[in-house]
């Protein structure tokens, strides 16, 4: 687990491409001290093992599903990454829980800036924005931030220039893709409520024997 306070940005050294998955070194330099390997990095808010340690080099394999569902694929060469390491009992929790198994990206739209802080839109699809709620928590390239608005199509959040300056967040342009992971309660809320049951099986479960013997009719 980690909570989305990032602990530094870090520089892409080197990526070698196998067929459907890839390995990343990562330059860093806080994140390294005290990490083992097997050890879990966040890295654009995805939880990465580290299978090696050279210096101030980590390196972490990233199987096909993962660059399927993130924006770990497009990284070259040079390109920053949020890190942070894992969370330890004895530290504080400033963000949110966040377990750094996304659920998908979304698109930067719009930014604009109001006084010292800048408001970030972003476009997602409706998989991801029915785990959003005003004021609730995101996490956006492993950055835990607070929503301050939501539509059918979009959500907004507001950096302040400590965020800014210690993330990558500012530096990504109109169309760039980000990681995004809800927060891990609604999910489970739903699920145990059995809300993200399709209309037939709602159907089956509403009118099936079970439901038939509890109420009397059989």
């Amino acid at each position: 687990m980690f909570t989305g306070i990032i602990e530094e940005v870090g520089e892409i050294q080197n990526i070698k491409n196998g067929i459907k998955s890839s390995r990343l070194a990562i330059k860093a330099k806080k994140v390294i001290n005290d990490t083992k390997i097997g050890d879990s990095i966040c890295t654009n808010g995805v939880c990465l093992t580290v299978i090696n340690i050279a210096g101030n080099l980590f390196e972490a394999d990233i199987m096909a599903e993962t660059l399927r569902r993130s924006n770990l694929g497009e990284l070259k060469s040079g390109s920053k990454v949020n890190l942070e390491r894992a969370l330890t009992l004895d530290k504080r929790l400033g963000g949110h829980l966040v377990s750094g198994h996304i659920d998908g990206v979304g698109q930067i739209v719009a930014n604009l800036k109001e006084d010292n802080a800048v408001w970030i839109t972003i476009e997602a699809n409706s998989e991801i924005l029915r785990y959003i709620v005003k004021k609730g928590s995101i996490t956006i390239d492993g950055i835990s931030l607070t929503v301050a608005y939501i539509d059918d199509k979009t959500f907004k959040v507001s950096i302040i220039p400590h965020t800014g300056e210690e993330t990558t967040l500012l530096n990504k342009k109109i169309g760039k893709r980000v990681n995004l992971e809800c927060d891990v309660i609604g999910k489970y809320v739903e699920k145990l409520l059995g809300l993200s049951l399709n209309k037939e099986e709602k159907t089956k479960e509403t009118l099936g024997e079970k439901f038939l013997r509890e109420n009397g009719f059989m």
